[in-house]
């Protein structure tokens, strides 16, 4: 992947095209134990990060790995949800859900990049296909209370029944791909997207950990990012908005979601770069469909973290760049809750500087 560009030993003239073809490759989402249905969305925040507005430096293929891990935990809301979705709450009217959910997830992604060198309206065009492979691990543990529908249409109340599930599944992830365009004017970059997904990952509507999430999703937006390439500042914000079709397996259909993804950076050095990351989840529409069992279940959730980035050359022809980012999430509503890591790894050659530069630092 060329996106990383010449930073290494001679100045930062061309960095604002370079980290940002990386890290927006980090704009693509996925689907863990997480929210709509049973706690579910298409949307996994934290994605989109610094510069992901800014063009790549230069035309073709890139290559971007991304270990992600997160670990978060859920109460009744949740749990209640989780167990209409498997199957353990078939004939149940009501009931009351005195229970947890914990889930802990490692995915390894890979992301193969095209940047198109014929300009798009303007703007710098690409299209992504994002995969990824890892386990998912998740229990529920609690107790049941409710009413049964008899045999001749009555009621009678059953419980407390104690539910005590542990599900693991290791497998591929669904398929994303996105396509971007990217417009640069002096400090500020914009960006427009859209990205879906392709139900092709490991699920099972009847299991409680997915690798999947069993439905077609679209998504859509757009996104800004200030760069000043002498003074080393950047701020980013990407704000975008899902669809979600009928999942076929439980006829059930998530609302509309928004994500809002922000990230402010400072490069202290060449290779060094700083800051903080964020983002807002927040279901607009309700839940419905003839499977939905528990209402309109909007969800909510947010996080903020730090970051750091490192660039590096490798021998006389490659470099390399590694992200870190956390987040901690909290105000979660019917989602789960907890923290998550991102680490990414980027590895391409190293483009030829240009014949001059300024310093990206001012005195």
């Amino acid at each position: 992947m060329r996106c990383l560009g010449w930073v290494w030993g001679r100045g930062f003239s061309q960095l604002r095209l370079c980290v940002g073809a990386v890290v927006a490759l980090l704009s693509l989402p996925t689907q863990m134990a997480r929210a709509d249905e049973g706690g579910v969305s298409f949307w996994i925040p934290g994605f989109f990060g610094s510069l992901a507005a800014a063009p790549a430096q230069a035309p073709g293929w890139q290559m971007t790995s991304i270990s992600y891990h997160t670990s978060v935990s859920a109460g009744a809301d949740v749990a209640r949800a989780r167990e209409f979705e498997i199957g353990r709450l078939n004939g149940v009217l009501a009931a009351n859900v005195s229970a947890n959910v914990n889930a802990s997830v490692n995915v390894e992604f890979l992301a193969a990049t095209y940047v198109f060198a014929t300009p798009v309206l303007g703007g710098q065009a690409s299209t992504t296909l994002l995969a990824g492979y890892g386990a998912n691990s998740t229990s529920l543990a609690g107790t049941i209370t409710g009413t049964l529908t008899g045999p001749n249409g009555g009621t009678f109340p059953f419980g407390p029944r104690s539910d005590a599930i542990n599900s693991t599944i290791v497998g591929f992830t669904d398929l994303i791909p996105q396509f971007a365009i990217k417009w640069n004017a002096g400090v500020n970059n914009y960006m427009a997207y859209v990205t879906a997904d392709l139900p092709a990952g490991a699920y099972d509507s009847m299991r409680l950990a997915n690798m999947g999430i069993g439905h077609w999703a679209i998504d859509a937006g757009g996104g800004y990012t200030y760069f000043d390439q002498q003074k080393g500042h950047e701020f980013s914000a990407v704000l975008g908005f899902t669809y979600n079709f009928v999942n076929p397996a439980t006829q059930y259909q998530n609302g509309v979601d928004m994500h809002l993804d922000w990230a402010a950076s400072q490069f202290l050095t060449k290779q060094w770069q700083v800051g903080l990351v964020g983002y807002l989840y927040q279901q607009l529409g309700c839940d419905s469909g003839s499977g939905d069992r528990v209402g309109c279940f909007r969800s909510r959730v947010v996080g903020v973290g730090p970051q750091v980035g490192y660039i590096f050359p490798i021998g006389d022809k490659l470099q390399g760049y590694l992200n870190l980012k956390a987040y901690g999430e909290f105000a979660n509503e019917n989602r789960p809750a907890g923290w998550n890591l991102w680490l990414t790894f980027n590895l391409s050659p190293a483009a030829t500087p240009p014949t001059s530069s300024r310093p990206m630092f001012t005195k």
